[in-house]
C-alpha cells in the first residue's frame, strides 16, 4: 500500500482560493464517497477541512495524485491548472510526515496550537463512519495522534503562543485605548468563538453580547462568561450597537453584507468599527475592508500578530522534529511489512498445506498398524524435503549469480542466531 496527501494551506493559498474548499462537516461523508468513487480502484480517504487548510489523504495500492486533483478542482469548480499552482501533492515518508507536523500544530498559523489535533480526530471520525478508512490510514492517523502527544508532552512547543483570539485582543487593543468602554459582539458559538469570548471577557467590556441560530449553544457561553445572547435574525437591525465584531461560524454565504455595514455606520455617526472574520468561507463581505470607518481583518490578516514570538520556539521546533522523523520512520517501517502481507500469507498457507498432506499420510500409517516411531520418521523426512526442496533448487541453479543469492538467502534464513530462544515453529507471524 502507498500513501499520498493532496492539501492547500494559507502558506500556498489565498484566503479567497481556500474558502472555495471549505468543505462543510454535514456533508463531509458525501463528498468521501464521491471521491473514492472517482478513483478507478478500491482507496481509504480522508478530508481535513479547516479555516486555514483543505487537505486530502489517500492510500491505496496505486499513487493518484493527478486524479486526486482532478476531483477536488472540480468539487471547488477551479481549473486544475489554477488549483495545481497553489497545492502540494506528498508521497510515502513526506505524507506521513506531513501528517505527523499538522497533528502536533507544526505546521499551523499559530504554532504549537492545540485545535488542530482535534480537527483532525473529527476527521478521522467523520471518515471512520463513512466507511473511507481502512487499516493503512487508520494507522497514520493514530500514529500521528500518538506522535502529537509525544511533542506537547517532551517539547515547549506551544509555549509563548499567541493564539488567534489573543491576537484579536491585541489588534482591537490598538484601535480602541479601554477595551473596558466598547460594546462587542460575537457572531457564532463554535469553537473558534469558544475560545475567543474569554479573551474579551477579561476585559470586562461594556457589553458582551452572542448572536447564533442555535439558542442554546450561545446561552451556554452567556452563562460561562455573562452578556446576552441574540437571535441571528436580529443581526441587521443591531448591528451599529456593537463597536467589535468577532464572526465564526458555518455558514457558507456572508452574515454580513456591504449594505448592512454602512447602514450601521450610518447610525453610529461613523464612530470606527472592528471586525474580526475568522470563517472560511467568510461571514462578512470582502468590500466591507473599504470602508473608511471599518477595520477588517480576516485570518490572514492576523498572521503577522500570530507569528509574534515564534522566536522562542524554534528550539522546540527542533526537538519536535526529532521525535516526528522518529514516528515516520516506524510507520514506514510499518507500511513497508504491510506490502508484503500477501505473501507471508501465501506462505502460511503453503505451510499449513504441507502440514495437513503429512498428517493425513501418518494417520493412514497408523491405521495399517506401522510403528509410531516410523511413521514420525517419515512424517519428518517429508516435511523436511518440502521445506529444503527450494533452497536446495536454487543453490544448484545453473547461474552463478542466482545461485550467490540464494547462497545469500539461505545463509540468512538457517545459519544466523535466533533471537528466539524457542524452536522456530512452522508457522508463519503476521503483522
Amino acid at each position: 500500500m502507498s500513501v499520498w496527501t493532496l492539501g492547500l494551506n494559507h502558506k500556498t493559498a489565498p484566503l479567497e482560493l481556500r474558502e472555495r474548499f471549505a468543505f462543510a462537516t454535514e456533508r463531509l461523508g458525501e463528498s468521501l464517497r464521491d471521491l473514492r468513487n472517482s478513483f478507478s480502484s478500491h482507496k481509504e480517504v480522508a478530508i481535513l477541512s479547516t479555516c486555514n487548510r483543505t487537505e486530502i489523504y489517500c492510500a491505496g495500492q496505486q499513487i493518484q495524485v493527478p486524479e486526486t486533483l482532478a476531483w477536488l478542482a472540480h468539487e471547488g469548480r477551479t481549473q486544475v491548472e489554477v488549483l495545481q499552482a497553489h497545492t502540494y501533492g506528498l508521497t510515502g515518508d513526506e505524507s506521513a510526515r506531513h501528517a505527523f507536523r499538522v497533528a502536533s500544530g507544526l505546521d499551523s498559523m499559530v504554532l504549537g496550537e492545540p485545535q488542530i489535533l482535534g480537527q483532525m480526530k473529527d476527521a478521522v471520525r467523520i471518515a471512520g463512519d463513512a466507511g473511507a478508512l481502512g487499516t493503512t490510514l487508520n494507522q497514520l492517523f493514530q500514529r500521528s495522534f500518538a506522535v502529537a502527544k509525544e511533542v506537547r508532552g517532551k517539547t515547549e512547543i506551544g509555549a509563548h503562543s499567541v493564539s488567534m483570539a489573543a491576537a484579536a485582543v491585541r489588534l482591537a487593543g490598538r484601535l480602541f485605548e479601554d477595551l473596558s468602554q466598547v460594546h462587542v459582539l460575537f457572531v457564532g458559538a463554535g469553537e473558534m468563538i469558544d475560545l475567543c469570548v474569554p479573551h474579551f471577557a477579561a476585559k470586562t467590556p461594556l457589553s458582551l453580547t452572542i448572536a447564533n441560530r442555535s439558542a442554546d449553544r450561545a446561552e451556554a457561553l452567556v452563562k460561562a462568561h455573562g452578556g446576552e445572547a441574540m437571535a441571528l435574525a436580529d443581526l441587521p437591525r443591531r448591528l451599529h450597537e456593537f463597536d467589535i465584531v468577532i464572526s465564526c461560524t458555518a455558514s457558507t454565504l456572508p452574515l454580513i453584507g456591504l449594505g448592512a455595514v454602512e447602514s450601521a455606520l450610518k447610525k453610529r455617526s461613523y464612530r470606527p468599527m472592528f471586525m474580526v472574520d475568522l470563517a472560511v468561507p467568510r461571514d462578512i463581505e470582502p468590500q466591507v475592508k473599504d470602508l473608511s470607518d471599518v477595520y477588517l481583518y480576516t485570518v490572514d490578516d492576523l498572521s503577522q500578530v500570530v507569528s509574534q514570538g515564534q522566536t522562542q520556539r524554534r528550539s522546540a521546533m527542533v526537538q519536535a522534529e526529532v521525535i516526528i522523523d522518529e514516528g515516520v520512520q516506524k510507520f514506514m517501517a510499518w507500511l513497508d511489512v504491510r506490502s508484503h502481507l500477501p505473501l507471508i500469507q501465501q506462505l502460511n498457507q503453503k505451510a499449513e498445506a504441507w502440514r495437513e498432506i503429512e498428517l493425513v499420510r501418518a494417520r493412514k500409517m497408523l491405521e495399517r498398524g506401522e510403528d509410531v516411531e516410523k511413521v514420525l520418521q517419515a512424517m519428518s523426512a517429508s516435511l523436511t524435503r518440502k521445506m529444503l526442496n527450494g533452497p536446495l533448487r536454487e543453490l544448484n541453479h545453473p547461474t552463478a549469480l542466482q545461485r550467490d543469492k540464494a547462497r545469500d538467502a539461505v545463509q540468512q534464513f538457517f545459519f544466523e542466531p535466533s533471537t528466539s530462544a524457542d524452536a522456530p515453529s512452522m508457522g508463519v507471524r503476521t503483522p
